[in-house]
């Protein structure tokens, strides 16, 4: 059985994805190749998502005919959610080869919510909290729309104690403050990435934003779960 990684990258292009193969020992030569030069015209490739599996060149052309209707004809490009690759990746057997040292679990369940996230209605959610041990208390606001959840500057922070997934601690450590209040806006892709941010540690952000009337936004998770069960 050949061993190879499949992978997905996002593009400068919103909804716009590539799914491709390399060889076990190449991946990292591909994907500077395809960051730094761009595929088909399509600039801004960024790696999302890496695995190294048996068979891989099989279970690229699955892929492939599995996301056939979303193909951009005769290229690797897919117009999909990179979420819903990243789910169905990350349930292979293999080896996780990017994002490293993140847990299966925590690829999938993170892909998952930002999927769920989409059944937020647009409006203005707040984030307001007392945290155990602190005398300040943490609040924010959170503007939905169009899926997209931008969590704007003037937030005040919570103590960093432990976010798990790698990608939000480099946001939470990169974001722009005074003193301990945002001076910039940042976009999550769930509400559970936003309010680990903002809290400074993991939490279930679905059970932490509140809508406009002071419900937490899990009545909307609730409704499209009944949807899907429909």
């Amino acid at each position: 059985m050949d061993k190879g990684i499949i992978y997905v990258m996002t593009t400068v292009v919103d909804g716009l994805v590539k799914i491709g193969k390399t060889g076990s020992t190449n991946f990292q030569q591909r994907m500077y190749n395809l960051e730094r030069d761009g595929y088909r015209n399509i600039t801004g490739l960024k790696r999302h998502f890496a695995i190294e599996v048996d068979d891989y060149e099989d279970k690229e052309v699955l892929l492939h005919s599995l996301f056939s209707r979303s193909r951009v004809s005769n290229t690797e490009l897919f117009s999909l959610n990179v979420n819903e690759v990243v789910q169905l990746l990350s349930s292979f057997d293999g080896k996780i080869i990017y994002p490293e040292q993140q847990s299966r679990n925590i690829i999938f369940e993170t892909a998952t919510e930002a999927i769920q996230s989409l059944s937020i209605p647009d409006g203005t959610y707040k984030l307001d909290v007392k945290p155990k041990n602190g005398s300040v208390r943490v609040k924010a606001l959170m503007i939905v729309k169009d899926g997209v959840l931008t969590v704007q500057k003037g937030a005040v922070l919570g103590n960093v104690t432990r976010i798990s997934v790698a990608g939000w601690a480099d946001i939470r450590n990169s974001l722009k403050t005074n003193g301990n209040v945002t001076t910039e806006d940042f976009v999550a892709s769930s509400p559970s990435m936003a309010a680990a941010i903002i809290l400074g540690h993991n939490t279930n952000g679905w059970k932490t934003w509140k809508n406009s009337d002071n419900e937490y936004i899990d009545v909307y998770r609730s409704v499209a779960d009944t949807n899907e069960i429909d």
